[in-house]
C-alpha cells in the first residue's frame, strides 16, 4: 500500500486494520482497528489531520481530504464508493452513500445516512438518525425501512469482507 510522509507527518495504520493494495494515504492519517480503506482511494491529510476510527470503511475510490480541522470518519461508520469527504465529520455508524459529497465544516451526525449523489454543503449538520437526500443535502426524516439495514448491517458486513480480502485478494496469477 502506498503511504507517503508529508512534511514530518506519516500515516499511522494500526495492525488490525487493513488498507488496500492500491490505496493511497498522505501525510497525518490515522487508521484504527477494524477499519478499512479499499482500493483506490486516497486520503491525504496535507491541511490537517484525517482519523479513520475503528471498524469504519471508506470504499473504493474515494477521497477524503484534510481541512482546517480534523477530518473524522467515525467508528463503524461507512463513506461508500466514489465519494469525497472534504474537512467534515462524519459521525459514528453514519453512512454516507455512493457519490455523495461531504464539504468542510459539516457534520453528519451518529447513524445519520446521506443518500447517494447527496451534497452536504459546508457547515451543514445533519442530525443523528436521519435521513439526507439532494444537492444541496437537505434532510427528509428520521432514519427508516431499508435505510435502517443499510446503517445497522454495513459496518459488519465491510468488517468481515476486509478480513477476506487480507486473507484472499492476490495478485492475478499467483
Amino acid at each position: 500500500m502506498p503511504l507517503f510522509s508529508f512534511e514530518g507527518a506519516s500515516p499511522e495504520v494500526h495492525p488490525g486494520a487493513w488498507i488496500a493494495p492500491t490505496a493511497t494515504l498522505v501525510g497525518d492519517v490515522h487508521v484504527e482497528e477494524g477499519a478499512s480503506v479499499w482500493y483506490n482511494a486516497v486520503l491525504r491529510a496535507d491541511f490537517g489531520p484525517i482519523i479513520v476510527r475503528a471498524g469504519a470503511n471508506v470504499q473504493d475510490c474515494s477521497v477524503v481530504h484534510g481541512g482546517e480541522e480534523a477530518t473524522v470518519i467515525g467508528p463503524g461508520a461507512t463513506v461508500g464508493h466514489s465519494c469525497v469527504v472534504h474537512g467534515a465529520e462524519v459521525g459514528a455508524q453514519a453512512l454516507i452513500g455512493n457519490g455523495a459529497v461531504v464539504q468542510d465544516g459539516a457534520v453528519i451526525g451518529d447513524r445519520a445516512l446521506v443518500a447517494a449523489g447527496a451534497v452536504v454543503t459546508p457547515g451543514t449538520r445533519i442530525p443523528a438518525e436521519t435521513v439526507a437526500t439532494g444537492t444541496p443535502a437537505t434532510v427528509r426524516g428520521p432514519l427508516s425501512g431499508s435505510a435502517v439495514w443499510w446503517v445497522d448491517n454495513n459496518p459488519r458486513t465491510y468488517r468481515d469482507l476486509a478480513r477476506r480480502h487480507a486473507d484472499g485478494a492476490l495478485p492475478a496469477g499467483e
